[in-house]
């Protein structure tokens, strides 16, 4: 990344920080749950979860992952910074958590085995009662997530992918739509985070956008993201059998415009 473009990073998260804050307590609130709905029905015992065939824990409102040991998955590892950022404002972290750890439990069988100790309690404590914190961290992500995209973007698609971003942000749904789904997919920054050399983030949903008359920001925003999203799953690996998440995936974009 050149010079200017890591200015502009840090311009934006100082920018970021101040627009997450001026955010209300019921906003925040508001927005974490409805996250925390999408992601793990709402449910406590869904803040500490390990999903059927993936080698991560997915933690908090957001399904943060977090890999244990000697596991470098193709998806960014967003626990530890979760706990970075809560550091850096001042909320107490249980004492075992470091933003440097592996996941201590290193099997999805050992996981699950620990449902109910103390260690997971504790865990599953501390994250029922940072839902506003998570969502400022979510906010925070998706506002430095546009830097991010234009710098991995090629030059053509530019000025399109900040314009799409910035008519889905100014509305309500969109603001939603651009939070969720970037905890949802990602940015689409990485190159792990293809298939067939085609990507699944927020960076690909906003460069696939079309025109519609009459049709608003989020619904064009909900369109393109299932377009991608079912691209996802047909360019998948055919072990992974992802067609079984494609329907759940679709549902969640819907509900953008809803």
């Amino acid at each position: 990344m050149s010079l200017f473009m890591r200015l502009l990073c840090a311009l934006v998260f100082l920018v970021t920080v101040s627009v997450a804050s001026a955010l209300t307590p019921r906003e925040l609130d508001v927005i974490g749950r409805r996250v925390w709905q999408n992601e793990c029905g709402g449910t406590r015992e869904g803040l500490t979860s390990w999903n059927s065939g993936e080698n991560f824990a997915s933690l908090g409102i957001g399904h943060f992952i977090w890999y244990p040991k000697g596991v470098n998955g193709p998806f960014e590892e967003s626990f530890p910074l979760l706990i970075k950022f809560f550091n850096a404002n001042g909320v107490k972290v249980p004492a075992w958590i470091k933003p440097d750890d592996d996941c201590p439990w290193s099997t999805r069988a050992e996981f699950l085995a620990a449902a109910k100790s103390e260690k997971m309690t504790e865990l599953r404590d501390f994250l029922a009662s940072t839902i506003q914190m998570q969502a400022r961290f979510l906010v925070q992500r998706t506002e430095m997530a546009l830097p991010k995209m234009l710098a991995a973007a090629p030059a053509s698609q530019r000025v399109k992918i900040k314009a799409n971003y910035e008519r889905v942000a100014a509305t309500t749904r969109g603001q939603f739509a651009l939070i969720d789904y970037v905890n949802f997919k990602g940015e689409g920054t990485k190159d792990t985070e293809r298939y067939a050399g085609e990507g699944w983030g927020l960076l690909q949903v906003l460069a696939n956008m079309g025109e519609s008359e009459g049709a608003s920001p989020a619904a064009l925003f909900a369109r393109s993201a299932e377009e991608v999203l079912t691209r996802r799953v047909h360019n998948a690996p055919p072990e992974r059998h992802e067609e079984r998440w494609l329907n759940g995936w679709k549902n969640r974009v819907r509900a953008y415009v809803q």
